[in-house]
């Protein structure tokens, strides 16, 4: 148990915390169905980076490294690098509001204290991976509690609630807008370094059953966690959707529902359901951003290792994701206020959106490969359902990015010229996009992993007393301790 509880709080951060505020309050529990799919979904992709690490003693930045030339692995890296800056943002605007709706602290303020309160907590690393699993764990269930306590100030529609769960429905183009966001905001490119990286933490026997065991139980944990967090996104949309679509509302009230986001969802639950509801949504975003931040830093030291096996210290590279983030989100806090920061929210979630590809592509290609995986690759199901889901995700980008460009340059006020030379930029950019997912896809796998030396061969000679294989793969140190590890000289390996 552990890393499937952190690689969980991806899908419930405050990014999902808005989307699935937004959801309720137009569409009440009409995309529920939408959680559902996009929970199965995760759940699939999150055990094929828990596989290839348990296989291969490997994490998926790593293999990056190995397998693309230099050009590509350093494009990879930083497209996989302003992912978690990306990612980090609304957490730390998340916790900022929270902040303010506790202890009406400034919003820009909040974002200052909320880089110094995660580098506190960041000191927990020297306890050793355990320990900072057990915070989290703790962190989830503490969000958990708030929104069903929260389910009991509202009292949705139980038979209201099965119905949008079970019946998939879309009405109008917002609510396809929306449901485009909510599959979006689930699956994000760190959580596939971070899982691959984090099963390396445990002892693994290196034979047949062995692996498959850790596999199974590996896939069994990572359910529970998404189950939890299921349980809560569903929490939050029912909620809102109650509060949003009751008789009793006030027409303040419904005009904030039109629009509803971290801030205006604090007001709204303390006029509709009492002023304990909004304390405990506070407490809940505040658990839910500085547990996102801690886990997002964490999948940035394995990044930077991966990818360029660095030499830095952990402070340093903590500092600098920290810094990152909170720089535009500090900009942006003052000049723009709650309004400009929610809307903030929302273009780092479309930024991990759109970088997905360059994180699954490769999981996917990895995964179903002979020569990487042996005879735990995917079989035919398992890739042909992962492929449709990628598939999926790269046409709603796609689709989301046509889109745009058409409506902006419809409604600019710009001349033909202006409009001419845009419509090519953004053409351009959208070549450029899909040739280099074409690039990911089409790539033929060159390297492969020397699975005789990771795997024990299952005979009495390898097995202890209790019949058990007798070759282990020790758990790796840099994991174990969150600490980045340092190159080896040859002397070390001889």
């Amino acid at each position: 148990m552990g890393p499937g509880f952190l690689v969980s709080i991806a899908y419930i951060d405050p990014g999902n915390f808005q989307t699935d505020l937004q959801s309720g309050a137009q569409y009440k529990y009409g995309l529920l169905w939408i959680i559902l799919l996009a929970s199965f979904a995760a759940l699939i992709i999150q055990s094929l980076a828990a596989n290839l690490g348990v296989v291969t003693g490997k994490h998926l930045a790593e293999h990056c490294r190995k397998e693309y030339p230099r050009v590509t692995n350093f494009i990879l890296w930083i497209l996989a690098e302003i992912a978690i800056v990306a990612c980090d943002i609304p957490e730390v605007i998340g916790t900022a509001f929270a902040l303010n709706m506790l202890f009406k602290i400034p919003l820009w303020c909040g974002v200052l204290i909320t880089g110094l309160s995660t580098l506190v907590l960041l000191l927990l690393q020297q306890y050793g991976v355990r320990k900072l699993e057990i915070l989290i764990a703790f962190f989830v269930f503490m969000i958990a509690a708030c929104f069903f306590a929260e389910l009991g100030y509202a009292k949705p529609n139980a038979l209201e609630v099965l119905n949008g769960l079970f019946v998939p429905q879309l009405k109008g183009s917002g609510a396809t807008k929306l449901a485009i966001s909510l599959l979006g905001a689930m699956v994000m490119p760190h959580n596939l370094f971070l899982h691959s990286a984090l099963v390396l933490s445990r002892k693994i026997p290196r034979s047949v059953s062995g692996i498959k065991e850790a596999c199974r139980f590996y896939l069994i944990e990572s359910g529970i966690a998404l189950i939890v967090a299921f349980l809560i996104n569903i929490s939050i949309i029912s909620v809102s959707g109650s509060v949003c679509n009751s008789s009793s509302i006030n027409p303040k009230d419904i005009e904030s529902c039109k629009d509803l986001d971290l801030n205006e969802a604090s007001f709204l639950l303390r006029n509709v359901l009492g002023n304990w509801s909004s304390k405990l949504f506070a407490v809940a975003l505040l658990a839910s951003g500085q547990s996102s931040t801690i886990t997002g830093t964490y999948a940035g030291q394995y990044v930077m290792q991966g990818f360029l096996d660095l030499r830095l210290k952990p402070w340093i590279r903590n500092l600098s994701t920290r810094s990152l983030a909170i720089a535009p989100s500090l900009a942006v806090a003052i000049i723009g206020g709650s309004a400009g920061a929610g809307n903030l929210i929302i273009v780092a979630s479309m930024i991990l959106s759109f970088e997905l590809p360059f994180a699954l592509i490769p999981l996917l290609k990895f995964t179903s490969s002979k020569t990487k995986m042996g005879l735990y690759a995917n079989s035919h199901i398992i890739s042909s359902t992962t492929w449709v889901i990628g598939s999926l995700i790269m046409g709603i980008n796609v689709y989301y990015l046509a889109e745009k460009l058409v409506i902006s340059l419809r409604d600019s006020r710009l001349r033909i010229v202006g409009k001419v030379f845009c419509g090519t930029l953004g053409v351009s950019g959208m070549l450029v996009y899909l040739v280099g997912i074409a690039y990911l896809v089409l790539r033929r796998n060159k390297e492969g992993t020397h699975l005789l030396t990771l795997t024990a061969s299952e005979n009495p000679e390898n097995a202890d007393a209790l019949g058990n294989a007798s070759v282990y793969c020790l758990p790796r140190e840099d994991i174990v301790d969150m600490q980045l590890p340092q190159r080896r000289s040859a002397a070390d390996l001889e």
